[in-house]
């Protein structure tokens, strides 16, 4: 039966043209609405990959941007393991995202190439204010009161005052000469040390003793601060150990680019730690690279984090929770005030 064979044809052709476009609005907006789902899925957020270059300090700033971008941004983390040299080239090569301290004076060739020729990205300056070298405890040149320790080398100021020292710092397994604790095999601090005994004379009064590993240097620095004994050897700051005990850096020549590729006759430069991150992710991620070229710290303040995370016993994450407290007003300025709130609500 054909309903609209009436003198209200016309509307009833009207109301079932109407029904027709009314339906068909509908299935073009639910492919539209099922298209954007797709579009979405496809922009679900990369997981971010941390270089982990092997040291405390590095692991400690991976888990303060962790903690930022997980909770302020929505994204997922991870790290990879490896050396300065491995996690450098991770970067290059895109298996690496984000390199959070690089030591750029212990790398400085691939460094300074790598960014020269466009490969990674340096998208920030983590701290610049760092130092290594020669230390002692300082209680060995002003004594300490509390403990009972009288000075033990007053008029010990510099590198080169050492040989007149040496006795007071004997080698317990060569008493002909004094010991100077080094650095770690493998680290560009060891190549530089060897060749400054040789350019100091050092090597005529003292033997230079590797321990192996920063585990090892560390112990041998702080069973000698406990026991209030001699010691001097290569350290550097930030380190926890830098963060709670009085340490003093021996004196160097100022630093100046010709005597230094001369047998590194000066002091350590202070290096640049940047923060670099491979080449794509500004376009796969600039809310990430915004972050991190905001993301500025300094020497003191990753010591005194090192430093609680000793003493307190504390794992990287939480010390890494116990930053974002503690120094609310720095990483705030970092990040919109959007994601802030986002971060002090997740991590509290």
């Amino acid at each position: 039966m054909n309903m609209c064979k009436s003198k209200n044809g016309t509307k009833c052709r009207r109301k079932s043209f109407y029904m027709v476009t009314l339906l068909s609005v509908f299935l073009m907006l639910s492919m539209l609405m099922v298209g954007c789902g797709s579009v979405d899925a496809d922009k679900e957020k990369k997981t971010l990959v941390f270089a982990d270059a092997g040291w405390d300090s590095i692991r400690i700033h991976n888990a303060i941007a962790s903690n930022i971008l997980s909770h302020g941004y929505g994204y997922d983390t991870e790290e990879i393991p490896g050396s300065e040299q491995v996690s450098l080239l991770g970067v290059r090569q895109g298996e690496i995202d984000i390199y959070m301290e690089i030591w750029t004076g212990n790398v400085i060739e691939e460094y300074t190439s790598y960014i020269d020729k466009g490969l990674i990205t340096e998208v920030g300056l983590n701290y610049d204010d760092n130092m290594q070298g020669l230390y002692v405890p300082t209680y060995i040149i002003e004594g300490d009161a509390e403990r009972g320790i009288e000075p033990m080398a007053p008029d010990l100021k510099s590198i080169d005052d050492l040989a007149k020292y040496w006795e007071l710092f004997k080698d317990p397994e060569d008493p002909s000469k004094g010991r100077i604790y080094g650095s770690i095999p493998g680290w560009f601090a060891d190549e530089v040390l060897q060749v400054k005994m040789e350019t100091y004379g050092l090597k005529d009064h003292f033997n230079c003793f590797q321990p192996g590993s920063a585990a090892g240097l560390n112990t041998s620095l702080v069973s000698a601060i406990n026991d209030g004994e001699p010691w001097v050897g290569y350290y550097w700051e930030p380190t926890w150990i830098s963060g709670q005990y009085d340490l003093t850096l021996l004196e160097d020549a100022p630093y100046n680019e010709e005597d230094w590729a001369d047998g590194f006759k000066t002091e350590f430069p202070s290096q640049r730690l940047t923060i670099a991150v491979q080449n794509d992710l500004p376009s796969e991620a600039p809310d990430v690279v915004e972050f991190l070229s905001n993301y500025k710290t300094s020497s003191a303040i990753t010591a005194e984090a090192l430093a609680m995370m000793d003493s307190e016993e504390l794992t990287i994450n939480e010390t890494a929770l116990w930053f974002l407290k503690e120094h609310e007003e720095l990483w705030t300025q970092w990040v919109p005030n959007e994601v802030s709130k986002k971060v002090i609500e997740g991590t509290r």
